[in-house]
């Protein structure tokens, strides 16, 4: 079977990328390893599909090249998937910080991609696995290579004139991720940027099992990046979405601080209380969560009555309250990581078609090029908005 255009991987990207070629007269099929279309739409967002983010900017994504998205993003904004939401007339909502959910469902959203899908007769194969990619011809000129790429399948063999690739990272395995699109950059030489698991919780030692659950609103800060949301503690570490956020930019045996009373002064909080009998524990209880207060000071700053403390000793509990460094162990890895930092270099790209320089026809989308949105939105905004780059030009 011959088509023009062959997307592998049916998530946001693809299907964006499948829909717009579609809409310009080009034949397309998407090729989906799992049973079903956009799996990881479907739990995104806890089931209601945090799909963009308003206030979605380059600045909110991590690359090696920082200056690679802007193109993409500017030509298919928050706006314009807001506008297909609309026509689909599904309602929606924004949760906080520019953080737009379908006040339904998750399946509200796929279900829109199916039909603007079967609007621009784009073919789509479930349960098929690619085996063998291959470049049928060294042609140079696209008039010359029309059938360039040839797939074998478990379901038949397919050529096609533009070959997309977007198989995301290597986030959530159970949820079918592979290094698919990785190999297929190595084999047609191209570069890539070294993956880490990304928006994921971190690991400590010990960890604090007894107020597994608790959660306190705070600052996180590593490497000049800094994030106000709350940090849930675990019994493995520390997760919530500000150590989440945080996560992206700090590296193996990298500090995370974390400022615990960011509208506050923790000097004067502890000053007015010097020289009394109250603990220092139920000082702090009445600024931060009871249990988290206790356990705190069990690893920080031993709790005894303020009275007992040096005006020394208050400052420097004080600074530790908003600057509390800690050295995460490691990461839950890609089992619970939301994205894959890295991928296929941004420099064997380009940034308006998302075409691989040096192999005509040849595409990479969403998470599986270098990349990497927040937490909240932006992840999707970048798989819509390279697949639409893509789309006008495979």
């Amino acid at each position: 079977m011959k088509k023009d255009v062959i997307v592998i991987g049916g998530g946001a990207a693809g299907l964006m990328c499948a829909i717009e070629a579609g809409k310009r007269g080009r034949s397309v099929l998407v090729i989906e390893r799992a049973e079903q279309l956009g799996k990881k739409i479907l739990i995104s967002g806890g089931g209601r599909c945090n799909f963009t983010n308003v206030n979605a900017t380059p600045e909110n994504f991590l690359s090696a090249n920082p200056h690679f998205c802007k193109s993409a993003l500017s030509c298919y904004t928050p706006a314009h998937f807001i506008a297909l939401v609309e026509k689909h007339r599904i309602a929606y909502h924004e949760k906080k910080l520019g953080q737009l959910f379908c006040d339904g469902s998750a399946r509200q959203i796929v279900a829109m991609l199916k039909r603007e899908r079967d609007a621009a007769r784009v073919e789509i194969r479930l349960n098929c696995r690619v085996n063998e990619i291959g470049d049928s011809t060294k042609a140079t000129g696209r008039d010359a290579c029309a059938t360039r790429f040839f797939l074998r399948t478990n379901q038949g063999d397919f050529k096609c004139e533009s070959l997309v690739i977007a198989t995301g990272g290597l986030s959530i395995p159970k949820m079918g991720a592979t290094e698919f699109g990785y190999r297929v950059a190595r084999q047609f030489g191209l570069k890539l940027v070294a993956t880490r698991p990304g928006l994921v919780p971190f690991t400590l030692k010990p960890a604090f099992d007894e107020i597994s659950g608790v959660s306190v609103e705070a600052v996180t800060s590593s490497n000049g990046a800094s994030f106000r949301e709350n940090i849930l503690l675990t019994h493995r570490g520390l997760s919530g979405p500000a150590i989440l956020q945080v996560s992206n930019y700090c590296g193996d045996g990298e500090s995370v601080h974390i400022n615990l009373l960011p509208d506050k002064s923790a000097r004067k909080i502890l000053k007015a209380k010097q020289g009394r009998a109250l603990e220092l524990s139920n000082v702090l209880s009445q600024h931060l969560p009871r249990r988290f207060a206790q356990a705190w000071c069990a690893r920080v700053a031993p709790s005894r009555p303020m009275r007992s403390y040096s005006a020394e000793e208050l400052d420097g509990i004080a600074a530790r309250l908003h600057d509390w460094e800690v050295i995460p162990n490691g990461t839950e890895g890609y089992a619970k990581a939301e994205v894959t930092l890295g991928g296929v270099d941004t420099g064997e790209l380009s940034s308006r078609t998302m075409e691989a320089r040096n192999v005509l026809g040849l595409f990479f989308i969403g998470e599986v090029v270098d990349v990497t949105g927040w937490l909240g939105g932006y992840n999707f905004q970048w798989a819509w908005a390279s697949g639409f780059a893509a789309g006008q030009a495979a």
